[in-house]
C-alpha cells in the first residue's frame, strides 16, 4: 500500500474509481440503444478538443468537454434527419475529429504529438488536481443523471416508439445520453485513454448481462465490475510500469471471459429447475421458451 503516499497515485485511484462508475453507469444505456461504439466515436471528436485546449492555452478535459458535447449533438441530428447519408456524415465527423486535434496541438506553442499520447492512452503521472476536480464534477454529473432518470432512459432505450406514446419526451432523453455519453468520454480519457475508453462503457455491461437480465443487477454489477477492474489496472500500473489504459481494458476482458464461462453452468441449471417445475400435463405450446427462461425479468 506504499503507492498511497504519492500524491499523483492519490489522484489517479480517485479519478480511476470515477471513471469505473460512470463509464458503465452510461455504458448500458448505449448497449441497449445498440451504439457500443458511440464512446469511440465521441472519443475521435474529444481529440479535437484536447488540441483546442493546448492552441488556446485553456483546460483540455473543460476544452473536450465543450467539443465532445458539440459532438455528441451533432452525431444525434445526424442519426435523426441524415438516415441516407449519416454514416458518411459520422465518418467525416470522427476523422475530422482525429485530425483536428493532431493539427491544433502541433500549432500550439511548444506543441508536438507527444502532448496528445497521455490523452490517447491515459497517463497516472499526469493526472494533475484540476483535472481531479474537473472529473469529480463531471462525475457527479454522469451520475445523477445515469441514476435519477433511469426509468426514462431505460424506456428510451428499450423502444422509442412505446416510450413516445406514453408521453416520454424522446429527443430531449435522446440528446441528455449523447452528452452524457459525451462527458462520461472526458471523465475517463485522463485514466483510460480516449481511444480506449468506448471498452470501458461497453464490455463491463456485456460482462453482467451473462450473470443477470434483470436492469438493476445488471447496472450494479457492471459499476463493481468498472470499479474493480480500474483500481487494479491503476494499481498493476504502478508496481509492473506498464500502460493504466491497456491494462484496465485487459482486465475487464478478461472479466468478462470469466463471467462467460461461469455463466454457462448457471443457465443451464435454470433450465433445468425450470423444467422441472414445469406441470407435467401442460401443452408444449404452453411452456415457458427456454431462452427467456435462463434470464431474470427485466425491470428498472
Amino acid at each position: 500500500m506504499d503507492f498511497l503516499n504519492y500524491a499523483f497515485m492519490q489522484r489517479a485511484l480517485l479519478a480511476a474509481v470515477l471513471v469505473g462508475i460512470t463509464a458503465p453507469a452510461v455504458g448500458i444505456y448505449l448497449v441497449q440503444r445498440r451504439q457500443a461504439l458511440m464512446g469511440d466515436g465521441i472519443g475521435h471528436v474529444a481529440m479535437t478538443g484536447v488540441g483546442l485546449g493546448f492552441l488556446l492555452s485553456w483546460s483540455p478535459v473543460w476544452m473536450a468537454t465543450a467539443i465532445s458535447v458539440l459532438g455528441a449533438v451533432t452525431m444525434e441530428l445526424i442519426r435523426w434527419y441524415g438516415r441516407t447519408r449519416g454514416d458518411i456524415a459520422l465518418a467525416m465527423l470522427f476523422y475530422g475529429g482525429m485530425a483536428g486535434g493532431v493539427m491544433f496541438i502541433n500549432l500550439a506553442p511548444g506543441g508536438s504529438n507527444a502532448n496528445l499520447t497521455s490523452y490517447l492512452f491515459g497517463s497516472l503521472s499526469t493526472v494533475s488536481e484540476s483535472d481531479v476536480t474537473a472529473i469529480c464534477l463531471l462525475a457527479a454529473f454522469v451520475v445523477v443523471v445515469t441514476l435519477g432518470l433511469r426509468r426514462q432512459l431505460f424506456a428510451v432505450s428499450q423502444d422509442e416508439e412505446f416510450a413516445r406514446v406514453t408521453g416520454l419526451p424522446v429527443r430531449a432523453l435522446n440528446l441528455l445520453t449523447a452528452i452524457t455519453a459525451a462527458v462520461t468520454v472526458t471523465v475517463a480519457m485522463r485514466v483510460v485513454g480516449l481511444l480506449l475508453v468506448s471498452a470501458l462503457m461497453v464490455v463491463p455491461v456485456a460482462a453482467a448481462q451473462q450473470l443477470s437480465r434483470s436492469f438493476a443487477a445488471t447496472f450494479a454489477i457492471a459499476v463493481a465490475i468498472g470499479v474493480t477492474v480500474t483500481i487494479g489496472g491503476t494499481v498493476t500500473s504502478y508496481y509492473q510500469d506498464v500502460p493504466p489504459g491497456a491494462t484496465i481494458v485487459l482486465l475487464t476482458i478478461a472479466a468478462f471471459i470469466v463471467l462467460s464461462v461461469l455463466a454457462a453452468p448457471l443457465a443451464r441449471r435454470r433450465a433445468r429447475a425450470l423444467a422441472a417445475a414445469q406441470p407435467a400435463g401442460d401443452p408444449a405450446e404452453c411452456a415457458i421458451p427456454a431462452t427467456r427462461a435462463a434470464g431474470d425479468e427485466v425491470g428498472v
